[in-house]
């Protein structure tokens, strides 16, 4: 899931790149209110995380805006003033919730997951295909019970295929949800972390062509009917779930 940080304070911007990044969320941080508009515009994002206080355009008027242009993800507020009226200013221009500065980690990494799950029911569910399962909430990842250590780029690159299973990825696709835009690679990358995902889950027990190449396009999560078995999306049933 992708991330934008709008926040104009650097030492700020690399806590929360820092804690996000832990999460397993790809970051995107904006120095100021119109780089952050400009970028919600051009990109696709999960969650915008807006401080209150900003250069050029501030968090509240960006708020406004987004919402006034259709914007429906999630606004989490960042802001120093913990006053009830400054929190109803930022409710009643559309944000979702706020966190007071200084900010807790494990709160901020609490209060996203609500935000999620609370914008699509089905995003923090625990996700399976035939044996292959992936726990958002705790992160881990199996093939017929067996552990499998992914590296946080093989973890999203899974992740972003089991939320879209019918989907054809191409290079350009999977660069765009998984990396920032100041540091997109090469197509190279791509398939760099596509090899080693599939060398992991094959020595995990699972089919060698579970991620299989449509060639000429892409990539995507092999159709559960040419594996033989039996795949579902499947509610967290009592788990935790982020």
């Amino acid at each position: 899931m992708k991330i934008l940080v709008v926040e104009d304070d650097g030492l700020t911007a690399e806590a929360l790149t820092a804690t996000l990044s832990d999460q397993n969320y790809t970051v995107e941080v904006a120095p100021d209110g119109e780089t952050g508009w400009e970028l919600a515009e051009a990109f696709a994002y999960d969650l915008i995380l807006l401080d209150v206080t900003l250069p050029k355009l501030d968090g509240i008027q960006l708020c406004q805006r987004l919402r006034s242009h259709g914007y429906q993800v999630p606004i989490l507020l960042l802001t120093a003033r913990n006053s009830s009226h400054d929190k109803a200013r930022g409710l009643d221009a559309g944000a979702d919730d706020y966190v007071v500065k200084p900010f807790d980690p494990e709160e901020l990494a609490a209060r996203i997951r609500a935000l999620l799950r609370r914008n699509q029911t089905i995003g923090q569910s625990v996700l399976e295909w035939e044996a292959l399962r992936l726990d958002p909430g705790s992160c881990e990842v199996t093939y017929a019970n067996q552990p499998i250590a992914l590296t946080a780029k093989e973890y999203a690159l899974l992740e972003l295929f089991l939320r879209h299973s019918k989907r054809v990825f191409s290079c350009g696709a999977i660069l765009e949800n998984l990396w920032s835009f100041e540091e997109i690679p090469s197509d190279e990358a791509v398939r760099t972390h596509i090899k080693g995902l599939r060398q992991k889950l094959k020595a995990a027990g699972a089919p060698a062509n579970l991620i299989e190449t449509v060639y000429g396009i892409g990539y995507r999560l092999k159709p559960i009917e040419d594996l033989g078995g039996v795949g579902r999306w499947r509610r967290g049933r009592g788990r935790r779930s982020r």
